[in-house]
C-alpha cells in the first residue's frame, strides 16, 4: 500500500511541475508566433515600404497570386524597362513590369507577365506608388488576413491566449511552491 502511495506522490509532483511549465511554455511560444507574423507587416512600414497582397494572376510566374510585395517610393524618372511597379489604378493598386519610361511625357508603359500585350493606358507618374523591391510568395493572403478588423481580433484574441496560459502557468508554479512550504 505505501509503494502505491508512494508511486501516486511522485506522479502528483510530476504533473506538479509539467502543467505548469507546459502552460507557460506555449503561452510565450504564442505570443513570440504572433510577434514574428506581425513583423513582416510593421517593421517593414518603418523603412518607409509599402505592402500589398497581390490578388491578381498578371505577374505570373514572377510573383503568384497571394505573394505579398513590398515596394519603395522611388522618383519616376528612374524607373526603367523591366522593372516591376505598383501604381495606383481606379482606386486599386496593380503591379506590372516596365516597357519603357517615357520621361518627356511623364509617363510610363507597362505589361503584365501574364498578359499577352501591353497595357492599354500607360502610368502617368503621378500615379506611381513605387518599385517593388521583394515579394514573398503565399504570404500576402495570410499576412494581410491580420490586416482586416476581423484579423486585428482574431490576432489580438491568439496573444491573450498566450498571456492568459502563461498567466495561468505562473499562478499554478506558485500554488505548487506554496504547497511545498507547507509540507
Amino acid at each position: 500500500m505505501s509503494d502505491s502511495r508512494s508511486a501516486r506522490s511522485k506522479s502528483k509532483k510530476r504533473g506538479g511541475k509539467l502543467i505548469p511549465a507546459l502552460c507557460k511554455t506555449f503561452g510565450i511560444a504564442i505570443i513570440i508566433i504572433a510577434i514574428v507574423l506581425a513583423l513582416p507587416l510593421t517593421l517593414p512600414r518603418i523603412f518607409g515600404y509599402d505592402i500589398y497582397n497581390v490578388v491578381s494572376p498578371s505577374m505570373e510566374p514572377e510573383i503568384p497570386v497571394g505573394s505579398l510585395i513590398y515596394v519603395k517610393a522611388v522618383d519616376p524618372k528612374s524607373v526603367e524597362a523591366g522593372d516591376i511597379i505598383a501604381f495606383e489604378k481606379d482606386q486599386d493598386v496593380v503591379t506590372h513590369r516596365v516597357v519603357e519610361n517615357d520621361t518627356s511625357k511623364g509617363e510610363i508603359k507597362t505589361k503584365g507577365d501574364a498578359n499577352q500585350t501591353a497595357d492599354l493606358f500607360p502610368v502617368q507618374y503621378r500615379h506611381l506608388i513605387g518599385k517593388v523591391t521583394l515579394h514573398i510568395p503565399r504570404a500576402g493572403a495570410l499576412l494581410m488576413s491580420f490586416a482586416s478588423r476581423e484579423g486585428k481580433i482574431r490576432a489580438f484574441c491568439f496573444v491573450l491566449s498566450g498571456a492568459l496560459l502563461s498567466y495561468v502557468g505562473s499562478v499554478l508554479e506558485k500554488r505548487r511552491k506554496r504547497r511545498k512550504k507547507k509540507r
